[in-house]
């Protein structure tokens, strides 16, 4: 990992700096270590970790104007953050910053918008993301945007609007990798068919492994190498284990019958409901997944797309379970170790902790207007 270190697709820690510490990066203490968060300085060393895809992640029910505006702040957290760390990140909006980062120790540090709705329906807001540093944009989030179907959006009858292939042809034009995890399965094939450079799923399984609306269906895997995209397998729990996505629908069921709101076992609403989910919780405890769960997932990609369309994007911080062995991000050695017992060549593990995901960004980016 010292000559290959991890370059992930996705890490919400500058969410986590927002709600938890109020934006204060000093008030963190990451060098010193967070137990607080999956992810700090002495951490990220740890799991070998030389390159990092920053979620500047805004809630999908802010209104367009309001998400306009935190996502720039969220770009400027990560600034901040880079800033108050210069002997452990750098900024690096370019692939051959990145390059430079990886070669003198350092943790390239890109921002990737989550979620299209951030944009507030204009091209040039995300021209100025992009000229911000922006890497990329998933189109969606949780819920649908008027012009691009969310995998767990309300019922639409469309995957991409005409203005949505004009957002992927922009995003094309100007260098910006188009992030589809979090879009329907008709938008990624919209996406795919648009599209004139790959394209990234930042933190996304496979469906055939766990059928989660969030995951990749088989039939879009085999489209990657004719795309040269890539999947960055993600350790969320109901992703990587069916038996975790049961649970979560079987407690999201609950939650609606007892009238609270809020994501599973985050509920709010009147106490003596609360105090009901909290009993159903106690006799049907949540199950855990396991370092075995997320390697039948890269192992299952890499069958259906080749090893040059797999990476890693744990999504760190942006859950509140991982699965055993992979709790934070010093974690990435023991699934590469696992996968190396499993007879993974040192080729094909280079190319899933950094390679790919190196080359799918060099490929966005060739001949656009430059980024500072």
């Amino acid at each position: 990992m010292s000559a290959h270190p991890v370059f992930d697709g996705h890490n919400d820690l500058p969410w986590e700096l927002r709600e938890v510490f109020g934006s204060d990066v000093a008030a963190a203490g990451l060098a010193a270590g967070q137990p607080r968060t999956q992810t700090d300085v002495p951490r990220l060393r740890a799991g070998g970790v030389g390159a990092q895809f920053w979620s500047v992640y805004v809630p999908s029910s802010a209104p367009p104007p309001e998400a306009a505006v935190a996502v720039l702040e969220q770009v400027d957290l990560v600034h901040r953050l880079v800033a108050a760390h210069p002997d452990v990140f750098r900024w690096t909006p370019t692939a051959s910053r990145v390059r430079e980062a990886l070669a003198d120790g350092l943790i390239a540090s890109l921002p990737g918008a989550e979620g299209g709705h951030c944009i507030a329906g204009s091209l040039g807001v995300l021209r100025q993301l992009r000229r911000a540093g922006v890497a990329y944009m998933t189109l969606t989030h949780n819920d649908n945007t008027p012009w691009a179907a969310s995998a767990t959006g309300e019922s639409v009858d469309f995957g991409l609007t005409a203005f949505g292939r004009e957002v992927v042809a922009e995003m094309n034009r100007t260098g910006m990798l188009v992030d589809l995890s979090h879009v329907h399965e008709r938008t990624m094939r919209d996406a795919l068919e648009v599209t004139t450079r790959p394209v990234l799923f930042s933190h996304s399984s496979c469906r055939a492994v766990t059928d989660h609306p969030r995951n990749v269906p088989d039939d879009v895997l085999e489209r990657l190498p004719a795309n040269d995209g890539l999947l960055m397998v993600a350790f969320v729990p109901a992703f990587v284990s069916q038996a975790c996505a049961d649970h979560r629908a079987a407690a999201t069921a609950e939650q609606r019958r007892l009238g609270l709101g809020g994501w599973p076992y985050l509920p709010t609403g009147e106490a003596a409901a609360l105090d009901a989910f909290a009993d159903w919780l106690r006799r049907h405890p949540r199950p855990r997944a396991s370092v075995a769960d997320v390697v039948a997932h890269v192992e299952h990609a890499r069958e259906v797309a080749g090893p040059r369309h797999v990476g890693l994007g744990g999504d760190y911080d942006g859950t509140d379970e991982l699965p055993a062995g992979l709790e934070d991000v010093s974690g990435y050695p023991v699934l590469l170790a696992a996968l190396a017992e499993r007879g993974w060549s040192r080729a094909d593990l280079d190319a899933l902790a950094c390679g790919n995901a190196l080359r799918v960004l060099e490929q966005a980016q060739e001949g656009t207007p430059p980024v500072d």
